[in-house]
């Protein structure tokens, strides 16, 4: 082309990139882009890596976006820093993520005319969904509907987001898009052998004969961890010859509320909390079963992860989690309204025959094959090829229809 073309993340938390995006990272540079990642670096959601990031030639901005998008003093300078950085580095396209991160970057690409770089916003669950509370709709759905029309590509992970979005009015030629999460590397997460399990539970000090339920996810009100150890006691009763133990690894805000509801509750012997971890598969592999009450959710890896290594999971019902959650076969959904449901779950999964966990686990794993990071790639280049074409598409009519292939290889259309 002659000209250098710089494309830039923007998320709300630095360590968003290295967790869900490398494979993203290295689409744009075999095209030819230089890589610019803005985000809050200081916030400890994930492990920032950023090392791992300069070393694969990611060039990072400090950007002090806060969570909240009602905190607009602090998001207002966010603001200012993403429009700086996009006329000094002549930003051509912008990949956001994060509702925050979606907010401002979408923003300052309206902001800086002169620049006018290509838009991307992948949507990891909108706030808005059926059931959310009316705040959200009035809110998140509104801006949403607005900012959609100077989006060039909107990318979703789920039915519910992706029938909504379509509904949407993007900019001339835009495209909503459905792709299988941000892509679960599975030959990270295989299942491991008898032996290994044994040997990585007495790492981790688990007694032979301990049922490990275990958690992995941020510590906050949406995941809710707070439910599980309400139950905890009528858990245990129900599982009164059984020793169990509910681990949670991750960290966040909640941290202390959920430390103090556990002293108070005097369950130091029956959860414990294992705070972020980088290995998480050897964690995995310690589990008998995987929990994943989330209130919310656009997908769910975490749920995902844990079936590729052959383990049951017990998931609350909500839009991420129909994805890939089938009742009875590869593990067990709740009504999150309905907490006897989730200690049915526990103890069906705790008394189940060795035949029948066989079974879940073998088809847990048949299930996260259809989310291997190859089959979200094979739609994200297409996504970065439409919009690096996208001089062409604008040519077309606004009502122009596009397709889009299934896994199944049959053909969407969107408007």
């Amino acid at each position: 082309m002659g000209v250098e073309r710089k494309v830039l993340f923007v998320a709300t938390v630095g360590g968003f990139v290295t967790q869900f995006e490398m494979s993203n990272v290295s689409l744009l540079q075999e095209m030819g882009y230089e890589v610019h990642s803005a985000a809050n670096f200081r916030e400890p959601v994930y492990s920032v890596k950023e090392k791992e990031l300069i070393d694969r030639g990611v060039i990072l901005h400090q950007v002090d976006i806060e969570k909240s998008p009602y905190m607009w003093k602090q998001n207002r300078q966010a603001l200012e820093q993403l429009c700086k950085i996009i006329k000094d580095e002549k930003i051509s396209l912008l990949h956001c993520h994060t509702p925050v991160g979606g907010l401002l970057g979408r923003l300052a690409g309206i902001l800086c005319r002169e620049e006018k770089p290509q838009v991307i916003y992948t949507a990891h669950g909108f706030h808005f969904y059926k059931g959310a509370p009316l705040m959200n709709w009035l809110f998140y759905y509104s801006v949403e509907r607005i900012l959609a029309h100077h989006t060039d590509a909107l990318v979703t992970i789920n039915e519910e987001d992706y029938r909504r979005a379509g509904r949407f009015r993007l900019r001339k030629g835009g495209c909503v898009y459905k792709i299988p999460g941000e892509g679960l590397h599975r030959e990270a997460f295989q299942p491991v052998t008898e032996n290994r399990k044994k040997e990585l539970r007495q790492q981790l000090g688990l007694d032979e004969n301990v049922f490990f339920f275990l958690s992995v996810g941020e510590l906050s009100g949406n995941k809710n961890h707070r439910e599980i150890i309400r139950l905890m006691p009528d858990i245990k009763k129900r599982l009164s010859d059984r020793k169990i133990l509910y681990g949670i690894c991750g960290d966040g805000f909640y941290r202390e509320e959920l430390t103090e509801l556990v002293d108070k509750m005097e369950l130091q012997e029956s959860v414990k909390f294992y705070g972020y971890q980088s290995n998480i598969a050897d964690y995995l592999a310690c589990a008998d079963c995987f929990v994943f009450p989330s209130v919310r959710e656009g997908l769910g890896m975490a749920a995902l992860e844990a079936m590729s290594m052959g383990i049951p999971v017990i998931a609350s019902d909500n839009r991420g989690t129909r994805e890939y959650m089938k009742d009875g076969c590869n593990g067990y959904v709740c009504d999150v309204k309905n907490p006897k449901d989730f200690v049915d779950a526990f103890e069906r999964i705790c008394r189940m025959q060795p035949g029948e966990r066989a079974a879940m686990q073998s088809e847990g794993c048949r299930t996260a094959e259809k989310f291997d990071i190859r089959n979200a790639a094979v739609v994200m280049s297409r996504v970065y090829e439409a919009v690096d074409a996208q001089n062409t598409l604008a040519t077309e009519a606004a009502t122009t229809i596009h397709y889009l292939p299934l896994q199944n290889g049959s053909m969407r259309k969107v408007q």
